[in-house]
């Protein structure tokens, strides 16, 4: 058999760079119904015995290829027989045999070397600790193996190792056996009893600590709970370990889901590309998503590792015990994952604040990513590299989608058909089509069009008009949509877009009583209303409307759409202060503020921003807030900050770096300077000597704290530095020293500079221990939007505390500078206004052959180059041309240059 149609290049026996379809689809013609491993580390190398139990469900085929990369073949045997030299093939890419048995058992030996495994995938070596990644297709750098997600077996690992450097060995269900052995070393023996595919097979052989507690299920069943780090990181797990219990609790109580094995571990490894791995039982980290304490971790980082604890645990029903057929499903898992962990989040903490997070990011990139070269549905249609589809689009926008089936269907049918799914499903690897279908079978709605989510990419626009007829109190919405051209498609059919809504009187919500409706048909509360656009336009009536309202749209942002509607700025303001809906006032505030930028934008491309006048109605609003003592303080800093620079450049056809870095430094400044007292106020209010707590009312205040005291920082009293300093000197968390730090380091004051300079040693000699602090202290600097910040970043990569192996290390200055700080990218040095374009492409470059998946992700601000001005139009291709030039590019980064150019 050849290559199986749903593998990706590196399944291909020829070097050139192999598209792969989903219509090109074939189930695997053998099952592998038992697999058991035998993995002897040394020094140097690894042993790896495999037996594999094959069984054919096909028709005989002459060949059956198996995926496998960077091994060296020791033996390999069928059914205890040496095969000759005649029987079978071994190639760069796998292991291809010639006309097996229906039944067999296949005995291979590799040889591997993880301390050279620089790629992170596979079995390498972190620090002291081995450990594996084999998602997407890693494990193939483990073993010879039908390496695709529709292929499930029962794993028994049995894992060898010196016992005074790796006194813990780990893996995959529930150990069953261990013991000594001579010279020193000793094994553990270790069964999954849940039929899984490859990528979710982990190993880990360490020196590790370990904190231990136990989870009692809504059975009975007790769950011993594990987590190792390196010893010295012991005092950072409570965070992590309590995350996991309110993810277990909460999947119980919201999905009635209960954890299936004797005990769940998670591992921190410092070297890890991606966030975190759920492994089924055996959950490996990156340590920034498991680390941590209060000195040590703001709160965006704890909430971080709540986050993605709750993630990889859920998807051990979502993703698990029900995985995907193929690689084009990874948003069947990962989307409807993100919506779980969500959820989750939001119980946990403020639902409106969690909302406006996802869409912020949501908006400022995967919108972006729609409106690129890499633009792709959900479920893509083609790949080259499965790695390079770990997307926004796939994970966020998959949630948005997995969102709007649970708002279509209402909270009860969307238990039940999620049960229905994973009962339906126990076992096996599907289709979003049969996830949908679940959840027409339960509702008995028609989800056909709504499937369209999935099959069509772009982000759809919606265009709302309204009417008022005075004399019969009617008022109308009228919606039109439409999608622009992606790369696979121009001709976009209309989407089911849920539209949540209601409208706005002058004293406050309007009852909604659609045309056609009877006082009968109306629900209790019916001052909001979901409509359900599915034709490219459509009208909805409302009678027995008193007065011209002002409506809502889009409550919860309830399609991940672009809607527009010609607001009044009063009618924004008016948003902002009264709406009930508290994601639409955040939007109102941020409309608003979007307005102003665009009068300064367009002073700025006029000639001038001197003597632009700010619209006082928007510093009035902000004026307000800052008053207002009831709504929630997390919302107020949401609402007084404006909108990212990158969701700026996604208002217009050509981004004007230049244009809206002033524009939005502009407005920054002279809301300081406006409500420099009611700043101040909310600054002085916060007792910093209280002790820090992670819970959603600290973080909260402590959010409004360090908004107010960027603002203040911009053009400093000496009071206000002196509280800034006095922040960074005595606080007793690190989200308060990294905000004082952060407002030393972004003021342009001369008042201040000094200081920085001083702040940012001393916080470096103090962390310098810390890994990820001295992360935070590296990305800070990445960010300075002071100019030539290029020479610093360069100077960065230099410092001892860099080191270009490291992934967090490689994001936190080259990520940092190239895709956070777009004002110095795009303009690069003083006399070479490509060198940031230049500098990207030479890491790359550079990264491609040790680790290409850390490579190919850098490339994506280049990727965008269609949407600049012409002259760094043509200096960002030129750098893609280079890219593309470089001998032995890797597939990962190919794909993603070949489709931006």
């Amino acid at each position: 058999m050849n290559a199986p149609a749903n593998a990706s290049t590196s399944d291909q026996k020829n070097d050139a760079p192999h598209t792969i379809y989903l219509k090109d689809y074939q189930p695997p013609a053998y099952r592998i119904d038992k697999t058991e491993l035998r993995v002897d580390i040394r020094e140097q190398s690894a042993r790896v015995s495999a037996c594999l139990a094959f069984e054919r469900q096909a028709s005989a085929c002459e060949q059956l290829f198996l995926h496998g990369e960077n091994l060296e073949l020791v033996s390999v045997a069928i059914n205890d027989r040496t095969l000759a030299n005649d029987q079978y093939q071994v190639d760069e890419k796998g292991l291809t045999l010639f006309n097996p048995p229906a039944s067999f058992t296949l005995q291979t030996e590799v040889t591997v070397y993880p301390k050279q495994n620089t790629s992170l995938e596979g079995l390498y070596k972190s620090r002291s600790i081995y450990c594996t990644q084999c998602e997407a297709e890693g494990f193939r750098k483990i073993t010879y193996f039908l390496d695709r997600p529709d292929v499930m077996s029962d794993f028994t690992t049995t894992i060898i190792a010196d016992r005074a450097s790796c006194p813990v060995l780990l893996s995959n269900g529930n150990k069953i056996d261990s013991g000594t052995l001579e010279d020193g070393r000793h094994f553990a023996t270790w069964h999954d009893p849940f039929k899984k595919p490859a990528y979710l097979f982990a190993l880990v052989a360490g020196d590790l600590a370990s904190i231990q507690d136990e989870f009692v299920t809504q059975s009975g069943r007790k769950v011993a709970l594990e987590i190792f780090v390196e010893n010295k990181d012991l005092d950072k797990c409570d965070h992590a370990m309590t995350s996991l219990k309110n993810s277990m609790a909460w999947d119980e109580k919201v999905y009635g889901r209960e954890y299936d094995l004797d005990i769940f571990m998670i591992v921190a490894v410092d070297d890890f590309n991606m966030g975190a791995m759920e492994n089924k039982g055996l959950n490996i980290f990156n340590t920034s998503c498991v680390l941590a304490k209060p000195e040590t971790t703001t709160d965006v980082g704890f909430q971080r590792v709540e986050g993605v604890v709750a993630h990889e645990y859920f998807h051990n029903w979502s993703g698990n015990r029900v995985t995907c057929r193929d690689w084009f499903q990874l948003s069947l898992k990962e989307g409807f994952t993100v919506y779980r962990d969500s959820c989750f989040s939001a119980d946990m903490g403020s639902s409106t604040v969690k909302r406006v997070e996802d869409v912020s990011v949501l908006r400022a990139h995967q919108f972006a990513e729609d409106a690129g070269p890499m633009a792709h549905p959900i479920r893509p249609a083609s790949f080259i590299e499965i790695s390079n589809f770990y997307t926004i689009t796939i994970y966020e926008k998959g949630a948005e989608v997995v969102r709007m089936l649970a708002n279509l269907l209402g909270p009860d049918e969307f238990r039940k058909a999620t049960d229905l799914y994973f009962e339906r499903h126990d076992g096996q690897a599907v289709t979003t089509e049969e996830f949908v279908q679940a959840m027409a079978d339960v509702s008995g709605r028609d989800l056909t069009q709504f499937k369209r989510w999935y099959d069509q990419a772009g982000t759809p626009r919606v265009k709302v008009t309204d009417h008022y007829h005075e004399a019969s109190r009617q008022y109308s919405l009228t919606f039109s949509q439409s999608t622009p051209a992606t790369p696979e498609c121009s001709d976009k059919k209309p989407f089911h877009i849920p539209v949540a809504m209601g409208l706005l009187g002058s004293a406050g919500e309007l009852a909604l009583k659609l045309d056609g409706e009877t006082l009968d048909d109306l629900p209790e509360d019916n001052t909001q209303k979901v409509l359900e656009l599915t034709e490219p336009e459509q009208t909805f009536i409302f009678n027995d409307v008193p007065e011209h309202p002002v409506p809502s749209l889009l409550r919860g942002f309830s399609a991940p759409v672009k809607l527009s509607f010609a607001y009044s700025r009063q009618d924004l303001a008016d948003l902002m202060q009264r709406d009930s809906d508290g994601f639409n006032r955040w939007e109102a505030s941020q409309n608003l503020a979007l307005a102003v930028l665009d009068d300064a934008i367009r002073a700025f491309r006029q000639g001038s921003l001197e003597g632009f006048t700010v619209d006082p109605l928007l510093i009035d609003s902000y004026r307000q807030l800052l008053g207002d003592e009831q709504l929630d303080q997390a919302m107020v800093a949401l609402m007084l900050t404006l909108p990212s620079q990158d969701y700026i450049a996604e208002q217009y056809e050509e981004v004007d770096v230049e244009a809206i870095y002033s524009a939005r430094r502009l407005l920054t400044k002279t809301i300081a300077a406006e409500l420099v007292e009611a700043l101040r106020a909310r600054l002085t209010a916060y007792d910093n000597r209280k002790p820090y707590s992670a819970e959603a009312d600290s973080i909260a205040a402590r959010s409004l704290k360090n908004t107010a005291l960027a603002y203040l920082m911009q053009d400093p009293s000496q009071s206000d530095l002196d509280y800034c300093l006095a922040q960074f000197n005595n606080a007793n968390n690190m989200t308060d020293e990294v905000a004082a730090l952060s407002a030393l380091v972004y003021s342009e004051s001369p008042l201040v500079s000094e200081h920085a300079e001083a702040a940012l040693a001393a916080f470096y000699q103090k962390w310098q221990d810390e890994a990820l602090v001295v992360n935070q202290w590296l990305s800070l600097q990445a960010r300075d939007p002071r100019p030539n910040a290029l020479l610093r970043v360069s100077a960065l990569l230099q410092h001892p505390a860099y080191d270009g192996a490291n992934p967090n290390k490689i994001r936190a200055v080259i990520g940092a500078f190239c895709m956070g700080n777009p004002i110095n990218f795009h303009t690069g040095l003083l006399d070479d206004p490509s060198a940031g374009y230049r500098f990207l492409a030479d890491q790359v470059i550079a990264l491609d052959a040790k680790n290409p998946q850390i490579a190919a992700r850098l490339i994506t601000p280049l990727t965008r180059w269609r949407r600049y001005t012409p002259a760094r139009a043509r200096a960002m291709r030129a750098e893609l041309e280079r890219i593309k030039a470089a001998p032995e590019l890797s597939g990962d980064s190919y794909e993603i240059v070949t489709k931006s150019l």
